[in-house]
Formats: structure tokens, C-alpha cells, sequence
């Protein structure tokens, strides 16, 4: 049964998101409210995880699954940025943008597209993301909580706690988030491809 963690939208209480960090250090998946859509997030090196989440969204190896980081600093451990893919970046962030491109070494193989190599990332604006983010550290592997065969994601932290109860490990409630996912940019070529609109303003990248 998971954990139900209510929690004032811009001012998330530090005692539940210390609790909710603890849950994903510990092996925990968890679904969590972003600007964009809810999300389902665990641990970087959670391979058991990973597998549950791919269950859930019936998603196969070739899904990019998302980095979901504190700030631009912490994004560039993990993908390596161009100067000129740095200043397009750098100013859509942080927002509703995923952006796809080359995976560092500090990425698992498994995570990368295998004949890419490539990993999305992304730097949403939204107070309890930040908070939990900055408390762990390190980023949440993540991807949108979108159910298979459902056209929207879900918005509201109570209906997935009644639906994915036994799916996941616990579940933020933040009040309803949007429920537009992010708009998704393929960087990792010469050119720009826009792979998905959502929230975020995709004319600047055309």
C-alpha cells in the first residue's frame, strides 16, 4: 500500500519530503506532481525500479526515460551540451521541456536509447519537485504517468493513490497539477527535432 504524502504546493513541508526521499533511497517508486504532469520517479541505479515503471506504462527499452534535475549544473553531469545547445537550453530552463541528448558516462547503459545512446533531461519549475530534488541530492529517474491505453495523465494525487496503490510506493499530492506533458526536443543531432508538443513553446527550437 503506498504512502500518501499531502503537501502545500509552494511551501512542501520539509518533514514529508524528507520522508519521501527516504522512500526512494530506500528502493522506492514513487508518483510525484511536476509543472507539466504527475510523474513516476525512482532512485538512479534502481533497477528493480525501472522495471516496475516499465510495467506500469507497458514501455519497452527503446522509451527514453528522463533525468529529472535541480538545475543546469547538475544536468550537465550527465549529457554532454554544445555551447550552442548550452544557450538554447539554458534559456527554456528551467520549464516544460524535455530535452533528448548524448548520455555521459555517469548514465547506465541500460537508461540510454540503445543505438543512440542518447538520455532525456529536464529541469521543471515547481516548488515540491525542487524541494525533494534538492533534499536527494542527485536526480529522480522518471517518466510521465501516463497509463497504457489512456489519453491524458492523471492530475489528481488521490485518484492515483486509489488506482496505483499497490503499484508504487507512495504518492505526493500537491493539489491538481496540469495535466500537458512537456514539450520533447531532440538536441542530439545537427538539427533540432521537435518529437513531441506540450507545455513548452517549441517555435524557439524550429
Amino acid at each position: 500500500m503506498a504512502r500518501y504524502f499531502d503537501v502545500h504546493v509552494a511551501n512542501p513541508e520539509p518533514r514529508a519530503i524528507g520522508q519521501v526521499a527516504d522512500i526512494v533511497r530506500g528502493g522506492g517508486l514513487i508518483a510525484y506532481p511536476t509543472d507539466s504532469c504527475y510523474a513516476l520517479g525512482i532512485q538512479l541505479g534502481n533497477t528493480e525500479g525501472l522495471d516496475r515503471i516499465r510495467a506500469i506504462r507497458h514501455l519497452d527499452a527503446r522509451h527514453h526515460l528522463t533525468l529529472v534535475c535541480l538545475d543546469f549544473s547538475q544536468l550537465s553531469q550527465f549529457v554532454h551540451v554544445s555551447n550552442s545547445v548550452f544557450r538554447a537550453v539554458k534559456a527554456a530552463t528551467p520549464g516544460p521541456y524535455t530535452f533528448i541528448l548524448p548520455a555521459t558516462r555517469e548514465v547506465p547503459r541500460r537508461l540510454m536509447h540503445p543505438k543512440k545512446l542518447t538520455v532525456g533531461v529536464r529541469i521543471p519549475r515547481h516548488a515540491v519537485v525542487q524541494a525533494l530534488l534538492t533534499e536527494l541530492g542527485e536526480p529522480l529517474l522518471s517518466s510521465t504517468l501516463l497509463l497504457p491505453g489512456e489519453a491524458e495523465p492523471m492530475t489528481h494525487g488521490w485518484e492515483i493513490k486509489e488506482r496505483l496503490d499497490h503499484q508504487v510506493d507512495a504518492v505526493i499530492d500537491a493539489g491538481e497539477c496540469g495535466s500537458e506533458p512537456t514539450t520533447v526536443v531532440d538536441l542530439s543531432g545537427p538539427e533540432p527535432e521537435i518529437l513531441r508538443l506540450g507545455g513548452g513553446d517549441p517555435s524557439r527550437f524550429e
